[in-house]
């Protein structure tokens, strides 16, 4: 369903942008992938059988990597249909905790490398085509507030109302812009380097009782960019087992088992 599209993955070393470089060449797409080290890189290509990603080192927080990565792939493939905003990082911490310096480099990766790489796609390859394109951006849930992440929260937040803004500015372009928003995922970062006593918490709390999949996320941002998902821009769509929501488990076990007896009851009578 993506035979013809090129695509830009930022963060396709690994997590979920090497599980959405897979599904988009899987589904016929041409894909770039981007990281600050070309191992990783090669490595998601290699799990391609058939060429289809390619792997271009670039620091998205540095202005000048991002043009030349976009105008290597407009030389390489002369369009762009697809960006993919999925490289970001945080680390957990009180908020008490987080330093300035701290704060200022998750802000800048997550929130300032979205700005510089939507732009730069935007502005050298989907306006001047007169094609528009599609632009999907990582963040995360729960909404109500992630603990121990203040700085990640605040960065992701501003991308969600980044994307909603640009899809009101850029629908005369024909660009549309979405973020997919994902609970806790068992990446192999969240389930080495997260502690055993965060992750449990974080799994307990999800409705579903399980953690999202990488390969869960790339689905549904597959769904977004391809022509099934045509309608959608301007949207935040939780991938999260309900975890948004669950902050307040329904029905509470005492309420459970009263109303199980109250059934009970009205059907004796």
């Amino acid at each position: 369903m993506l035979d013809g599209q090129v695509a830009i993955v930022t963060g396709g070393g690994s997590g979920i942008g090497r599980a959405t470089a897979l599904e988009l060449a899987g589904h016929g797409a041409t894909v770039v992938i981007c990281g600050r080290r070309q191992e990783p890189l090669d490595e998601t290509g290699a799990l391609e059988p058939h060429g289809r990603i390619a792997g271009i080192t670039c620091d998205i927080r540095e202005e000048d990597q991002v043009d030349a990565l976009v105008d290597e792939v407009l030389a390489r493939h002369g369009r762009i249909n697809i960006l993919v905003n999925n490289a970001g990082g945080q680390f957990l911490s009180p908020a008490e905790d987080i330093t300035p310096k701290g704060f200022r480099t998750v802000v800048r990766l997550n929130l300032e490398g979205t700005w510089l790489m939507t732009h730069a796609v935007a502005t050298k390859a989907f306006i001047p085509s007169g094609n528009g394109g599609r632009v999907v951006s990582v963040t995360l849930t729960p909404h109500t507030g992630l603990a121990g992440m203040a700085h990640s929260s605040a960065a992701r937040a501003g991308v969600e109302n980044l994307m909603k803004v640009l899809a009101i500015e850029w629908a005369r372009f024909g660009i549309k812009l979405s973020a997919v928003a994902p609970g806790v995922v068992a990446t192999e970062t969240f389930m080495t380097k997260y502690p055993a006593a965060f992750r449990d918490h974080y799994t307990e709390s999800v409705l579903a009782g399980e953690l999202v999949t990488p390969e869960q996320v790339a689905q549904t941002i597959a769904f977004v960019v391809s022509p099934a998902g045509r309608a959608i821009s301007g949207s935040v769509i939780n991938v999260d087992h309900g975890h948004d929501v669950s902050q307040v488990r329904y029905p509470p076990r005492e309420i459970a088992t009263e109303r199980g007896s109250i059934e009970q009851e009205a059907r004796r009578t």
